[in-house]
């Protein structure tokens, strides 16, 4: 009989000790059950084994782990905009420009990067890998299950022109809920009246929020640091004092690919050719 009276019931892979009168495990022989006095009485609850809490920790860790995954899946499909920047990661680096190397070191460094809220200003010619370089960052920190947005402001731009004064402000603030804010090709916008403000919307918000951002632009960093006019000063200003410049300019990344493609489709031009001969 147990505490309280109960009948006892004995599982396939459990044995009594008389002695204390308890519970064992035949697997591990470690109690199923404990000593407990409460109201003065004694009742013996059920607790784990040794290889049930083992069995216990493990699903529990398991569990824990399908959410991680599933989390950075959620952010992914929020943060990667363009479903090809999922491609751009530190697996597929080709080596093509050894500057890479700072992407690593700004995923090592994220923590202080984030405390002491400094970005990247990556600036270079076309094709010379910018934005490699920051959906390299993107999805390395991503999968750390830190929130990161990339996205540009052309994108910005045609949704801002189709909401209304509120609506907008609204839409510029939920990027401050991205701990990383990644914007691809600063310059390449229109020159609006409309758009310039937005776009100093868009980076006064961030600069404001104290929270990190990464800007790619085909812009030099003399036309960054001499601006035309007050308009794009506002906005230059307080890029260049939160993100640090990095040149992009060894090889154009564009040019090498679309030399090799071409070179891969001579092939099986040539093979096509000699297999109807």
């Amino acid at each position: 009989m147990q505490g309280g009276g109960k009948p006892m019931t004995l599982k396939e892979d459990e044995y009594l000790i008389e002695a204390d009168e308890l519970i064992y495990c035949s697997k591990c022989h470690t109690p199923r059950q404990c000593r407990v006095q409460f109201g003065g009485k004694e009742f013996r609850p059920a607790i784990r084994c040794r290889c049930q809490q083992e069995a216990y920790e493990q699903q529990e860790k398991e569990r824990k782990q399908r959410e991680f995954l599933e989390h950075i899946s959620r952010l992914k499909a929020s943060g990667l905009q363009d479903k090809a920047l999922r491609d751009y990661n530190f697996s597929n680096d080709k080596g093509y420009n050894p500057e890479i190397r700072k992407a690593h070191e700004y995923v090592a460094h994220w923590k202080e990067m984030k405390e002491k809220s400094l970005g990247l200003l990556l600036w270079g010619d076309v094709g010379t890998g910018k934005s490699f370089f920051a959906g390299c960052i993107a999805n390395a920190l991503l999968e750390q299950g830190v929130p990161v947005l990339m996205t540009n402001f052309a994108r910005i731009l045609n949704t801002l022109t189709r909401m209304y004064s509120d609506d907008r402000n609204r839409f510029i603030e939920s990027f401050n809920q991205y701990s990383l804010l990644i914007i691809d090709d600063l310059g390449v916008e229109r020159s609006s009246e409309f758009a310039l403000e937005q776009v100093f919307s868009v980076i006064d918000s961030r600069y404001r929020s104290r929270k990190p951002m990464i800007i790619t632009t085909n812009l030099t960093l003399e036309e960054l640091k001499n601006p035309q006019d007050l308009a794009h000063a506002r906005i230059y200003d307080r890029i260049l004092e939160r993100c640090i410049p990095v040149k992009i300019s060894r090889q154009n990344i564009r040019e090498m690919n679309a030399a090799s493609n071409l070179k891969e489709v001579r092939k099986l031009f040539q093979s096509d050719t000699v297999d109807r001969k």
